[in-house]
């Protein structure tokens, strides 16, 4: 009895479709292995744990900034944005006094104030460089409320300013803030520039 198929001849080869599963037959393709994009992701993830250290380190050491001299006096806002220091000026500044001067001598905020939209808090850092070298900066600034409570912090930085070079930055907050804000040179680095 002949199903409709032609025998198998003798001197012929299986036809390779006979091998593979029919549909329904139940058998499944072997599953693939995710070990190889698993062992990637963890050492790219790695990877990045690691730089975004060696950032943070880079950050915080080798400041020039360990002078035992006070910051500059903060400067308060409104909700508003009005700044409440009367002493600041857009008058030009003085070239460099000497060669020996205190990172927190060459920055002082311009303007401390509220986005009016999404009430995150910004400072204006104006950064001259009063060594006698070019220098790079990073400056820390606090966001303080009238409690003294801080509530943040940003970063304003510039690169390879030249002597007597003046440079104005934007330190930015993250999160609401609200009540009165003032705003504080936390901290000063100055690098040599390369």
């Amino acid at each position: 009895m002949s199903y409709g198929y032609p025998p198998p001849q003798p001197d012929q080869q299986p036809s390779p479709y006979q091998q593979w599963p029919q549909p329904g037959s139940g058998a499944q393709p072997p599953k693939k292995s995710r070990t190889g994009l698993i062992v990637t992701l963890s050492v790219v993830g790695g990877v990045a744990v690691l730089l975004a250290l060696g950032v943070l380190i880079a950050t915080s050491v080798g400041s020039n900034s360990s002078s035992s001299k006070s910051n500059p006096p903060p400067v308060q806002a409104t909700e508003g944005g009005a700044p409440l220091e009367s002493g600041a000026s857009d008058a030009p500044t003085e070239p460099p006094a000497a060669q020996d001067t205190a990172a927190e001598d060459d920055v002082r905020i311009t303007s401390c104030e509220l986005d009016s939209v999404t009430q995150w808090p910004a400072a204006d850092v104006e950064i001259v460089n009063h060594s006698g070298a070019r220098a790079s900066y990073i400056v820390n600034v606090e966001f303080v409320d009238g409690d003294g409570t801080r509530h943040g912090e940003g970063l304003a930085s510039s690169s390879n300013l030249d002597a007597g070079q003046k440079s104005v930055r934007k330190a930015q907050g993250l999160g609401k803030f609200t009540g009165k804000l003032t705003c504080k040179v936390a901290k000063v680095s100055r690098f040599p520039a390369s």
